[in-house]
């Protein structure tokens, strides 16, 4: 199967979906590499879900959250392994949480910022508020100070939920792998795809208890999805947006490092240099650090046997870990196409075609053509 003529810059790309191929060439080791890494991060996802979506429930509205890291498990021991940094780094997952918040988009943005939204909070507002009447003059005279802390609960349950799906597609890939199942680029995509595809409806509620009682926060009636109204703005501001590192750009306003548009970032994981991965204050640090505990043991021999060896191990975990955001993407992108790739139809075979050639015109400053070789 071959594509309609393209004079993109990168139409070598929408060629090979249209072949059956990814972003990623199909070679023994990236295989290895993808499959690896995708292993050790479905285990982070899994301690990253939970953590969020305890947050989201049991720390709604506190005003103190001291142990939210902890999930309900706080012992002298944790603690101290806490302050040591013997731990998953939780703030990670914040940070992701906190640029889906600030990016927004889709359905979900439009929900918690509509009228609706407003009046079905307040209950659980006033039940959690009740008999604290520092805070109860706070939300009379800032009426919208707490409902935005709700709208950030929301993004701590929305990620955790997705993130529970993930977690689950690449642990099963890893087993998948072991088993001799998955042996090429093209099946890891289709397995990512296929794991999005089967979540795509899948309803994103959210509820909390407060005295006994239970309140609708994100209820059934909004019709939120995963895949829509969590998945694809999760891709768009963690891929592609993201957020400038401090120390790595200028935030002056005089030196135009950073554009003054949301929609023109290009600081996601696609885009990322992978070299300043374990510097301080570059947050996918914390997220490199938490894999290499769980690197399998076929990926842990690939890296010892590179010239450096564990010296930079983070530096290769990063470059592992953006080669399968390349795969997810492919899956990503491969889903959502409005027709199928073999269609006959004049109109819609366009209409595909500048499906794809809108994507690449995203990636043309990504890291994309650096992952090829």
């Amino acid at each position: 199967m071959t594509s309609i003529n393209s004079c993109h810059r990168f139409a070598t790309y929408i060629d090979r979906f249209y072949n059956g191929q990814s972003l990623l060439p199909d070679t023994p080791n990236n295989v290895k590499e993808v499959v690896g890494i995708l292993d050790s991060y479905g285990y982070v996802l899994n301690e990253y879900q939970i953590n969020l979506q305890h947050i989201s429930k049991a720390e709604f509205l506190t005003v103190f959250p001291f142990f939210k890291y902890f999930n309900d498990k706080v012992s002298i021991d944790r603690i101290l392994k806490h302050w040591w940094h013997d731990r998953i780094n939780f703030e990670y997952a914040e940070y992701c949480m906190k640029v889906m918040l600030w990016h927004g988009g889709g359905k979900l943005e439009q929900y918690i910022e509509s009228p609706e939204f407003r009046e079905l909070i307040e209950p659980a507002i006033q039940a959690k508020i009740k008999g604290h009447p520092i805070i109860q003059l706070l939300h009379r005279v800032f009426p919208e100070f707490l409902p935005e802390q709700v709208r950030q609960m929301v993004y701590y349950n929305a990620l955790g939920q997705f993130w529970e799906v993930m977690c689950e597609i690449f642990l099963t890939l890893g087993q998948a792998y072991n088993q001799g199942k998955i042996t090429t680029i093209p099946e890891v995509v289709e397995w990512i795809k296929a794991g999005l595809v089967a979540a795509a409806g899948n309803p994103i509620n959210y509820a909390v208890e407060i005295n006994g009682r239970s309140y609708d926060i994100l209820p059934p009636s909004a019709q939120l999805t995963f895949l829509m109204d969590v998945a694809v703005p999760y891709v768009e501001a963690i891929f592609f947006r993201g957020t400038p590192f401090l120390g790595v750009v200028s935030y002056n306003a005089q030196a135009h490092q950073i554009p003054v548009p949301q929609d023109a970032f290009t600081y996601g994981a696609l885009y990322a240099d992978p070299l300043p991965i374990g510097g301080s204050g570059i947050p996918p640090t914390l997220l490199m650090q938490d894999m290499k505990h769980y690197i399998p043991p076929y990926l842990h021999e690939m890296y010892q046997n590179t010239k450096r060896k564990e010296d930079d191990l983070l530096v290769k975990i990063c470059q592992s870990f953006q080669k399968s955001m390349y795969c997810v993407t492919s899956a990503t992108i491969l889903g959502l196409a409005p027709h199928p790739l073999d269609t006959q139809d004049a109109r819609e075979k366009s209409v595909n075609m500048a499906y794809f050639e809108g994507w690449m015109d995203r990636l043309l400053t990504s890291q994309l053509p650096n992952i090829q070789d």
